[in-house]
C-alpha cells in the first residue's frame, strides 16, 4: 500500500503510524471544559482569525498534530489558510517563497533558508503547503538581530539602517512587563542584567512574530493563519499572542498549548487552563524527535 507523501513523512518523523498516534494525546477545551477533537478547533476557527499553536520542539506527537491542524484547516478553508512559522526569519522570506514555487532545491532551501536542525520536523508542513500552493509566513526575527539585542539591548535597533526595517517590526518595541517577565525570570532563575538583556530579545522575537502575522491579513484579508511557535511564546496569552492583539484588537485568536506530561493517562484539566484555549496532552513515552 502506497502512502500519501505527507503520511509518508510523518510516519518517518514520528516513529508512529497516523492511527496509532489517536491515543497518544488528549486534546481539552477550557471553554466548553470537555475533551474534544482536532475538527473541533478547526470548526472553531470559523469565528478567529489567527490559531497559536504552542510547542515543545522536541515533542513527535505535537509535530504530528500541527500538520494534521494545518491539512484540515485548509480543507475546510481551501483557498484562505496560510502558515506562519517561528522557524524560519523575516529575511529568508524569498528562499522560502522560491521553494514553494517550485524553483530550488531542497538542499539551497535548508541551507540558505538557515533551517533549523530539526527541520524535518516542520518538513511535512512545508510540503503540504508546496504540494497545495499555500502561503508561509517565515515570521522570526534574523538570528544577527537577535544577537544585537542580546548584546546591546533593544535601542540598539536604533542604529540600523532604514533597509534592515524591511525585516523588523517598528521601533520601540515594548518589553512586557508583569506576568511574561515573571514567568520568564522564574525559567532563568532570577533577575540580573543578563536576563534582562536576554529578556529583550524574547521581545523582539515577539514583537517581530506578531508584525509578520500583522502584515500579512492586512494583505491577505480574510485569511486564516496558522501560526507555530514555542509554547513560552503563547502561553496564558502572552508573548507574541498579546503583541499581536495589542497591534490589531479586533482579530479574533485561538490558542493552543501543547506539551508532554506524565499526568498524561489520568490529567488534571484544570492545573493547566490558564494556558490556552485548548490543551493538548501528549504521551511522554512516545520518544522525543531529538
Amino acid at each position: 500500500m502506497k502512502f500519501p507523501l505527507l503520511m509518508f513523512v510523518l510516519t518517518i518523523s514520528t516513529g508512529l503510524y497516523a492511527q496509532e498516534i489517536s491515543s497518544h494525546y488528549k486534546i481539552y477545551d477550557v471553554k466548553k471544559q470537555k475533551s474534544v477533537s482536532i475538527d473541533d478547533i478547526v470548526a472553531d476557527m470559523n469565528q478567529a482569525d489567527v490559531l497559536f499553536f504552542g510547542e515543545d520542539h522536541n515533542d513527535s506527537v505535537g509535530h504530528y498534530l500541527e500538520a494534521e491542524l494545518f491539512k484540515r484547516l485548509h480543507l475546510k478553508y481551501p483557498l484562505k489558510t496560510a502558515l506562519s512559522l517561528e522557524m524560519f526569519h523575516t529575511d529568508v522570506q524569498p528562499e522560502l517563497d522560491e521553494y514553494l514555487a517550485g524553483l530550488i532545491s531542497e538542499k539551497n532551501f535548508v541551507k540558505e533558508g538557515r533551517a533549523w536542525g530539526n527541520y524535518k520536523d516542520y518538513k511535512p508542513l512545508i510540503e503540504y503547503a508546496k504540494q497545495n500552493k499555500l502561503k508561509v509566513i517565515a515570521s522570526n526575527a534574523a538570528t544577527r538581530y537577535s544577537n544585537a539585542v542580546t548584546m546591546g539591548g533593544l535601542k540598539v535597533l536604533e542604529n540600523f539602517p532604514k533597509t534592515s526595517f524591511n525585516f523588523l517590526p517598528p521601533l520601540p518595541i515594548d518589553t512586557a512587563q508583569g506576568r511574561y517577565y515573571e514567568k520568564f525570570t522564574e525559567t532563568l532563575g532570577g533577575h540580573n542584567m543578563g536576563s534582562m538583556k536576554i529578556y529583550h530579545t524574547q521581545n523582539l522575537w515577539d514583537a517581530t512574530m506578531s508584525w509578520s502575522i500583522s502584515k500579512f491579513l492586512k494583505a491577505n484579508r480574510g485569511f486564516k493563519v496558522f501560526q507555530l511557535n514555542g509554547r513560552f511564546h503563547s502561553d496564558e496569552r502572552l508573548g507574541t499572542l498579546a503583541k499581536l492583539a495589542q497591534a490589531n484588537p479586533r482579530l479574533k485568536i485561538l490558542n493552543i498549548s501543547s506539551f508532554s506530561d506524565e499526568s498524561f493517562t489520568n490529567p488534571n484539566w484544570q492545573q493547566f487552563k490558564k494556558l490556552g484555549d485548548y490543551i493538548i496532552i501528549t504521551d511522554p513515552s512516545v520518544k522525543r524527535s531529538y
